[in-house]
């Protein structure tokens, strides 16, 4: 048994499963942090990149990767900061920081006309938004089915104002409450975050969460002296060559200041950064002897928050919370089905590849990190690999 409580034989069943993934062409490099009673194993294979510099220069734990959708926490984490300072209320409408979003109207029909509304029952509050359920979101639809998705679709992203305006100028989906939608509660929260500090939100989330967990290289961009370390993102397979195709090279998007910053997807990060947030909250909030968020805060970000009545109308497909539910900004495990995480684990995946849940349980964090888009679905059976190998491999 190694330190920990890994068996040191089955954890080669987890390196085994990435070089897999390398060898396969389906990513040129991966990384993978298995922490347990405070021990960090790291396995890391591949590269950077298929192609250029990136191909040779190793994938390791320090490699800067677009987080996606693994954003959302952080951002919770940062607005229950200003829980605690009192400067935010959990049950207070957003109104007075975001006048675009009082007064909203919502559709009659779902899948009806922009112009048959009626007025929201309440305003929108900071816990609708932590909880994603403030009445609009992804409307997942076929272009020109639903006007409310196509709407939604075009929402331009100038800068944080002019987004808010537009949101703002469109119905709620449904009623504020009524039921859990994704993506856009994150964006919300990055607006209300930067307009109750004063400061844009990447500051505040560096002030608040980044510096006192030492996060250095988790950023809305990336610095051109650390665009050395940005893996390549890749797209699906070119139809006609079966070669992967480039997503986002290091000087893309991500290699200048963003005049928005996503709170829904927009960090790029390491693996060594993003463990720092995932054990300050297995920790109840402290880091290196130093609290940076309240254990309380902690547990109101880690409990299923979706009633039974939201849950049987919410999720992208019907069952989609028949073991999971949403605390703020992760998943929480409310039944056990395959060889994977425990019943109170929480946590969530991005975009590119990226993976983490912590297992309060087993007081253990588990992070995946690749780089290829549509690949964070936990549905793909390599996920459901990994995370077998990664529960296998416990031994005490």
């Amino acid at each position: 048994m190694t330190a920990g409580g890994f068996s040191s034989k089955r954890l080669a069943r987890v390196r085994e499963l990435l070089e897999r993934l390398v060898d396969s062409g389906f990513v040129p490099g991966v990384v993978a942090v298995l922490a347990r009673h405070g021990e960090v194993h790291v396995e890391a294979t591949g590269n950077l990149a298929f192609e250029g510099a990136g191909s040779r220069t190793p994938m390791a734990r320090d490699t800067i990767c677009r987080m996606g959708s693994m954003t959302k926490p952080i951002v919770a984490a940062c607005a229950m900061t200003l829980v605690e300072d009192c400067t935010l209320r959990l049950d207070d409408p957003v109104d007075d920081l975001l006048p675009e979003l009082a007064d909203m109207t919502v559709l009659v029909d779902p899948h009806g006309p922009l112009d048959d509304t009626v007025p929201a029952e309440r305003p929108i509050t900071l816990r609708d938004l932590l909880a994603n359920t403030l009445g609009t979101g992804m409307v997942p639809a076929e272009p020109g089915t639903v006007p409310i998705a196509d709407a939604l679709n075009t929402l331009h992203q100038p800068s944080p104002d002019e987004w808010i305006r537009q949101l703002g100028a469109l119905p709620l989906v449904h009623q504020p409450g009524e039921r859990w939608m994704y993506d856009t509660a994150a964006n919300v929260t990055g607006v209300l975050v930067a307009r109750a500090t004063g400061m844009s939100f990447g500051e505040a989330v560096r002030e608040r969460i980044c510096d006192p967990l030492g996060m250095t290289d988790t950023e809305f961009s990336v610095g051109g002296g650390s665009l050395d370390r940005l893996a390549t993102a890749y797209e699906r397979d070119n139809a006609a060559t079966g070669e992967p195709v480039v997503e986002d090279a290091p000087d893309g998007r991500w290699s200048r200041p963003r005049a928005f910053e996503s709170g829904g997807g927009g960090l790029v990060s390491t693996a060594d950064d993003y463990l720092a947030f995932a054990s300050a909250l297995l920790a109840g909030g402290t880091h290196r002897g130093e609290r940076v968020l309240s254990r309380l805060s902690v547990t109101l970000m880690t409990t299923d928050h979706l009633t039974p009545a939201q849950k049987a109308v919410s999720g992208f497909w019907p069952g989609y919370f028949d073991s999971i539910g949403w605390g703020f900004g992760v998943s929480v495990r409310t039944r056990r089905t395959h060889l994977g995480p425990s019943v109170g684990s929480y946590g969530w995946p991005g975009y590119y590849g990226t993976a983490w849940y912590n297992d309060p349980a087993e007081d253990m964090t588990a992070i995946f990190i690749m780089q290829r888009a549509h690949a964070g679905d936990q549905r793909l059976p390599m996920w459901h690999d990994l995370w077998t190998a990664v529960y296998q491999a416990i031994d005490d």
